[in-house]
């Protein structure tokens, strides 16, 4: 085995998967952001609270409407 080739491969690799740890779903981010401004998880206010911040960020990361993804230069 030669190491040097290996050496850059598992630091991508390494890098790669510390990026993808720090990324949460959606979802997640809805429920900390009702349950830090104080509603308890399974009541009313709670359910009203995350599905809107759930719709709330879907729109942030949706295309607007008519818009096409462009593609790639390289």
């Amino acid at each position: 085995m030669n190491l040097p080739i290996f050496r850059p491969l598992a630091l991508l690799a390494s890098i790669a998967a510390i990026s993808l740890a720090g990324c949460g779903s959606i979802e997640s981010a809805a429920q900390d952001d009702c349950t830090s401004i104080g509603w308890q998880i399974g009541s009313k206010g709670y359910n009203d609270c995350f599905k809107a911040r759930v719709y709330e960020r879907k729109l942030d990361y949706s295309l607007p409407p008519g818009d096409q993804p462009s593609p790639s230069v390289i």
